[in-house]
């Protein structure tokens, strides 16, 4: 029995100590002999999934994992080198010339979906636009924005609305200042731009709290759409269209802006290293079925956030809670070593 084997079965011993399992033979040991390393993206739904996949390759497979953090570009070249075998989010509007060279070359795999519906958008809270006495009522797309600017005041410039933009500096913030050019907007809606997201998220949370008037950008899976995803409508824009969208992309000063559309749904994608994959067959079916959504990753950040927990915590609840979810995605017994582990 190799030490890892023992190791293993040791432990399933432990658990079964304590919650009256039983465990046989020793686990099935992992399809690799080394530690599985999962690129540590510095965000949170990364690292939410992250946490989720290496529960799994652990405790339901019997594998070594481990985690290089870091930010984008360093992270997808280490890929590319070979340092890490898994990258739980590829956003494939966004990906840099490093990873698409190791697909291109075969290194490199989309080897499964996460999510298919990474969103963005324009919104207000439902309060003002349904019911018969709302405030906003008929306010549905941007088109309608110009009617309702003085619902939107403001308060240091009286006579226009004021608009919630993306954080200053950040590529969001750019291509929603070329749309309020290329809406009609820049002559009725300030361009207000926080300094940070928690300046953005208090702003909104503030006023749906006091149940105000407020026109803001966001983005998804957030924990803050998890949080108020029930309590929000997103404006209606016109349809995304690839050749318009990246024509919009070409222009520099958002004041020469002309056309504008909604942004496109966003594909979010699971990455592995090919040659990885090629060596464990039963982890890349694991990866290929994986499959989540915005809105349960948002709910799961936002219970992140509410109990101030980490990315694990969240992961362990989620594997807890929503077994309906992930038990598919891996073999029966897989399964019931994970349940077990919880």
């Amino acid at each position: 029995m190799t030490s890892k084997r023992l190791r293993a079965w040791l432990r399933c011993v432990a658990l079964a100590a304590g919650a009256a399992l039983g465990c046989g033979a020793p686990a099935q040991a992992c399809e690799v002999d080394h530690k599985i390393v999962f690129a540590g993206l510095d965000w949170d739904s990364n690292a939410f999934h992250t946490a989720v996949a290496q529960r799994i390759l652990r405790d339901g497979m019997g594998c070594e994992v481990d985690l290089i953090p870091g930010s984008t570009i360093p992270l997808f070249n280490g890929m590319a080198r070979g340092d890490m075998h898994v990258m739980m989010e590829v956003w494939a509007n966004n990906t840099p010339p490093s990873w698409t060279a190791g697909v291109a070359a075969g290194k490199l795999v989309e080897v499964g979906l996460n999510f298919p519906d990474a969103v963005q958008g324009w919104f207000v809270p439902k309060y003002l636009v349904e019911g018969d006495r709302a405030a906003a009522r008929g306010l549905k797309s941007v088109a309608d924005l110009p009617r309702f600017k003085t619902l939107f005041r403001d308060p240091e410039e009286p006579a226009k609305g004021r608009f919630l933009n993306c954080i200053a500096g950040w590529q969001c913030e750019l291509v929603n200042s070329k749309k309020l050019h290329a809406y009609g907007l820049a002559g009725h809606y300030t361009n207000f731009r926080p300094g940070t997201a928690a300046a953005l998220d208090a702003a909104i949370l503030s006023a749906l709290k006091r149940k105000r008037p407020v026109l803001f950008y966001y983005w998804g899976p957030t924990w803050l759409l998890g949080q108020i995803g029930n309590e929000v409508v997103m404006l209606d824009e016109p349809a995304y269209d690839a050749a318009r969208w990246a024509a919009l992309d070409r222009v520099k000063d958002p004041r020469d802006a002309r056309d504008a559309t909604a942004y496109p749904m966003v594909e979010v994608r699971i990455g592995a290293s090919k040659a990885f994959l090629d060596k464990a067959p039963r982890i890349r079916s694991f990866l290929q079925r994986y499959r989540t959504s915005a809105k349960l990753v948002s709910e799961a950040l936002a219970h992140m956030q509410r109990t101030q927990g980490s990315a694990d915590d969240a992961a362990r609840h989620f594997l807890k809670t929503r077994a309906e979810v992930w038990a598919g995605w891996v073999e029966p017994e897989v399964a019931r070593k994970v349940k077990a582990a919880l």
